[in-house]
């Protein structure tokens, strides 16, 4: 009886343990998941000199993407989307941040991201910082991006390969749904509206 009883105590102990083995490993699924997901922390420099953070945008939803301010067309059609799509949503558009990275700190200066930004929404942030905080948050942002030397050899005339997605961030911080940069504006203003209104 008594060498039961341990068996029995044993049994109970090994399936409390299993059980909290297995909801470990479910958590850790989860937050595995989640890490594949575009977002996370970031600290970089808006175009007005001030240090910002991800942290600045809680509360609100973020509309962000990357890219160069010397970029000849993927980044201006995306910049304009993303504005267009702000116009589209009416006074909702102060419910949400627009984020714009630059992946050329050497020549994406805060001065010269102020003067870029100046022709697309109100809303938009612009942001540069040293290069390795920029590879950290566009690591984060699933982003890729590679300098393509010019034809000429003239080092400051380089362009950049990089992603052009657009992604919605929520109040959260967690993310919500990927553009593509040439979408109809009026489509990306509805799902965000319904995002919105849907509270998620």
């Amino acid at each position: 009886m008594i060498a039961s009883s341990k068996m029995n105590g044993i049994r109970q102990v090994f399936r409390a343990v299993a059980a909290v083995a297995v909801a470990l490993w479910a958590m850790a699924a989860s937050a595995g998941d989640g890490a594949n997901l575009p977002g996370g922390r970031f600290m970089l420099q808006a175009q007005n000199g001030q240090v910002v953070t991800d942290q600045d945008f809680r509360g609100r939803y973020m509309l962000i993407t990357f890219g160069y301010t010397w970029c000849p067309d993927i980044c201006p059609t995306a910049l304009s989307t993303m504005s267009q799509a702000m116009d589209e949503l009416g006074r909702q558009a102060e419910q949400v941040a627009l984020v714009f990275v630059s992946v050329d700190p050497k020549r994406d200066t805060p001065a010269r991201l102020r003067d870029y930004i100046e022709h697309f929404h109100k809303n938009f942030y612009a942001l540069t910082g040293p290069k390795p905080l920029v590879d950290k948050a566009a690591e984060r942002y699933k982003v890729v991006y590679q300098v393509v030397p010019a034809a000429d050899g003239d080092p400051e005339a380089y362009t950049i390969d990089h992603t052009a997605s657009v992604y919605l961030i929520g109040p959260d911080g967690r993310f919500r749904i990927k553009f593509t940069y040439n979408i109809d504006p009026e489509i990306m203003a509805k799902r965000i509206r319904e995002i919105i209104n849907g509270g998620s």
